[in-house]
């Protein structure tokens, strides 16, 4: 990725004071388990030209205040769900299958993570964490599950100096019971041992999944029969939680770009 496209979809870091970070109570969701874990989630600006933006003016998520152009909300993290396999493929393009070589058709989806520290008060790049991403397919099946050997739709990459992990994905299909959305899975180690770990999911507008499952190879499978208002995990977040994990794309020449900013509280 080049300097100058990082200086695009990259927001300020924000310094934030001690009273700023406090303030979030951990909530119990209805129907799924809902980790107690927190995360900071640094949104771009409310202002930036994207396809399915979203804005909020605090909740009971919320810490925070906005300085410059970004603002810092607290959110829970989420139940890892199906299904996360350690398979270890460090890779940027996960649309591959290295068991067959086929690709995953799709509508193009390129992923940014954008991975803060949150310390002495203030979010800095997060170097040097895995993040894992895993979903299904456009038919809405995942790899690597009851004795299968493929691997499509899974990689993880380092952060880099900027905090920067990305991917090469599709737009992931559905499944019976859940809306359309994305795992993934932060993690530290110190040599073998793993010293942090955070997951959660990411979701998506409806009414972009609406123009997507239009075109093939989509539409095979039309009548989805769970959108975000009927998700259990969804609705298990608060106004905040919901707009900082859905996410905010723009439009390609050929399908779409989304940036996820996240900040975490490592001990």
């Amino acid at each position: 990725m080049s300097n100058d496209l990082k200086r695009l979809i990259i927001p300020p870091r924000t310094r934030l004071s001690r009273r700023e970070l406090l303030g979030f109570a951990a909530k119990g969701a209805a129907s799924v388990v809902v980790s107690q874990s927190l995360l900071l989630a640094c949104a771009a600006d409310a202002s930036s030209a994207t396809d399915t933006s979203s804005s909020t003016s605090g909740s009971t998520g919320s810490t925070g205040s906005t300085s410059g152009s970004a603002t810092c909300v607290l959110t829970a993290s989420l139940t890892e769900g199906p299904y996360f396999v350690d398979e270890m493929l460090n890779r940027s393009n996960i649309t591959t299958d290295p068991v067959t070589g086929a690709v995953s058709t799709g509508i193009p989806l390129t992923l940014t993570f954008n991975v803060s520290r949150v310390a002495n008060s203030a979010c800095t790049p997060l170097t040097g964490a895995y993040l894992d991403v895993w979903h299904c397919d456009a038919t809405g099946t995942y790899s690597d599950v009851s004795g299968s050997f493929r691997k499509f739709l899974r990689g993880y990459q380092i952060t880099d100096a900027n905090g920067i992990a990305a991917f090469t994905s599709i737009y992931p299909g559905w499944y019976s019971g859940r809306a359309v959305h994305i795992h993934f899975k932060l993690r530290l180690f110190a040599g073998s041992t793993k010293t942090y770990e955070f997951t959660s999911q990411f979701f998506f507008d409806d009414t972009l999944t609406d123009t997507v499952y239009t075109s093939s190879p989509y539409s095979a499978r039309p009548n989805r029969d769970t959108r975000n208002a009927n998700d259990g995990i969804y609705n298990s977040l608060s106004t905040n939680d919901k707009a900082s994990l859905t996410l905010q794309t723009s439009k390609t020449t050929n399908g779409y770009a989304g940036v996820i900013n996240l900040g975490v509280n490592v001990a």
